[in-house]
């Protein structure tokens, strides 16, 4: 990576490891619907915004399908599991798990005949399903339904944000950043937008609550996915979302330094084998160890 990625993917990094602060404080205002399409659609309205006050000339390509399917799978399919996920099992579990995407990126790539699994990658993929093992099995506080029920929603997060990352990489090459986060979040809120009939916002937002759902959506989306599918079309899907392991390490300690949430040691060895598991998926580790783990 030349040092404009490196410094677009550090700040990727940040962003999303902070952002499961904001997504408690919007889920508890705006409900774990009323969050994710109000969010999507603020965050294309406000690219579009500056788009055109900066008179930034915009090609969609008449791409709305693939741009839907975007929208569909890593804006409302991982944005509502995510919120749907994090109150229930907190932030520093939801950040582990969603270091599995690029487990599920892997999987998915080989699928469609654009990944090669090495002998390492195969070792990282059984890595990686054991630490999810630890992590679901051995929870500090006692195992409810509740809790299983925000780990599995969690997983099909990660599963639906990777397999949007490699459609996006196969579909949209002629379609720049801006146009794919507009195009995405527009389609991501439309899609999720009925879902606030079964899942209503639970009472009229407050001025704060306002304002926490623009911050999320100027720097957590519009920022932050712009940054995200520049890095998708210029090293790949897998390797741009390998950013979610550094992710993880933010958030998760955001959520001890600050949140008081508390993992187990079965649990943080979990962590620890999900990200090394990872690692090895997506080849960031150095050649010389790769070797020894083949």
């Amino acid at each position: 990576m030349h040092r404009n990625q490196i410094v677009a993917y550090c700040a990727l990094a940040l962003i999303w490891g902070s952002s499961f602060v904001l997504v408690l404080r919007v889920v508890e205002a705006f409900g774990w619907i009323g969050a994710v399409s109000l969010r999507a659609f603020a965050a294309s309205a406000l690219l579009l915004v500056i788009a055109r006050a900066s008179r930034r000339t915009l090609h969609f390509g008449g791409r709305c399908f693939p741009l839907a399917v975007i929208g569909a799978t890593t804006v409302a399919g991982q944005l509502i599991a995510l919120s749907f996920a994090t109150p229930r099992i907190g932030t520093a579990m939801a950040a582990i798990l969603v270091a599995t995407i690029p487990l599920f990126s892997m999987l998915i790539g080989r699928v469609l005949g654009t990944e090669r699994l090495a002998p390492w990658s195969r070792l990282g993929l059984a890595l990686s399903f054991g630490g999810i093992v630890l992590l679901v099995g051995f929870p500090a506080a006692p195992v409810t339904a509740d809790f299983v029920l925000g780990c599995a929603s969690s997983l099909f997060g990660a599963f639906c944000a990777a397999f949007g990352s490699n459609y996006l990489r196969r579909s949209l090459r002629s379609v720049g950043p801006w146009e794919q986060t507009i195009g995405a979040f527009f389609f991501g809120g439309a899609l999720s937008l009925p879902l606030l009939l079964f899942v209503p916002i639970p009472a009229p937002p407050r001025v704060e609550d306002v304002l926490y759902l623009l911050l999320l959506a100027g720097l957590c989306s519009s920022l932050a996915y712009v940054l995200y599918f520049r890095l998708v079309a210029e090293l790949g899907a897998t390797i741009a979302i390998s950013v979610e392991f550094v992710v993880t390490l933010v958030a998760v300690s955001i959520g001890a330094l600050f949140l008081g949430e508390a993992l187990s040691p079965v649990q943080l060895a979990g962590g620890a084998i999900i990200l090394l598991g990872c690692a090895l998926l997506v080849g960031l580790l150095p050649r010389r160890l790769r070797r020894a783990a083949a």
